[in-house]
């Protein structure tokens, strides 16, 4: 079965599951994350409290964790949750939005989650970096790296997780065996709130119904392609937004064999 063939068959698992994914987001996105789970096929939950989440992690197919706008009780619920998805075994992504020297109590919080081996780690160029140990200037939590600038220093991250993944203007996915280049998407979706979060949300789901790095690829390639014919449709952004959430649940196996992009790089 040729990546494409695996591509289209874990798309098509997601459809049939619908996975449950407990998001524990920032308040910025957490209404997009759960529309754009919910488009895509998966059935979102956005149980952030360290109350319910010991057990609401174990009756969970997925977990996102991402660290934009991070509370005291967040940061309690992603540790518990992150340590029982861990001994759980289910599959748990790490976002580390806004990490590196100026916001240090999200960035130790960040660092000690990764104890609990993140599935994936996702994020923009400058995250990635820095998270992988070089000592990066960014704005406020957007990057000022390309994602081609930072992909070959991200494989320092896999002694603690199994792939990373860094969004940009083509995205890469590393793992022990590859490193994959996918392009297609649009200028607009960094001009849209929480895509990134989103996306993180969306690796989390696929990897619920698939083995990590088919997942997560198809995670990015299902965005790619929606980006694209999204912007086809507008370029305007409100627009766009709409027509965004429209490709993404509108996905089909023809636009997947018509509009796939990806390079491997090693």
């Amino acid at each position: 079965m040729n990546l494409t063939e695996q591509v289209i068959l874990t798309w098509q698992k997601l459809q049939q599951q619908t996975p449950l994914v407990q998001c524990i987001t920032n308040k910025v996105a957490s209404n997009y994350v759960a529309n754009v789970l919910l488009a895509c096929g998966a059935s979102p939950a956005m149980i952030d409290n360290p109350f319910e989440a010991e057990s609401f992690t174990q009756i969970s197919s997925a977990l996102s964790v991402n660290l934009g706008t991070p509370t005291t009780e967040q940061m309690q619920a992603m540790q518990i949750s992150a340590k029982t998805a861990q001994k759980a075994n289910v599959p748990w992504i790490l976002d580390p939005v806004g990490y590196g020297n100026i916001l240090k109590w999200r960035s130790d919080i960040t660092n000690d989650l990764l104890k609990f081996k993140p599935t994936v780690i996702r994020g923009n160029a400058s995250e990635i970096s820095a998270l992988a140990g070089q000592q990066v200037q960014t704005k406020g939590v957007d990057s000022t790296l390309q994602s081609d600038q930072v992909y070959q220093q991200a494989q320092n991250l896999l002694t603690c997780t199994e792939c990373v993944a860094i969004s940009g203007e083509t995205d890469f996915i590393i793992t022990q065996d590859e490193i994959i280049q996918i392009f297609g998407g649009s200028k607009l979706q960094p001009k849209v709130t929480a895509t990134g979060c989103a996306l993180g949300a969306l690796i989390a789901a696929y990897c619920a119904v698939a083995p990590t790095k088919i997942a997560t690829i198809t995670a990015h390639i299902h965005f790619a392609i929606a980006g694209k014919l999204a912007f086809e449709k507008s370029q305007q952004i409100g627009s766009f937004n709409v027509a965004f959430l429209d490709e993404l649940f509108s996905l089909t196996v023809e636009k997947i064999q018509q509009h796939i992009k990806i390079e491997k790089k090693g």
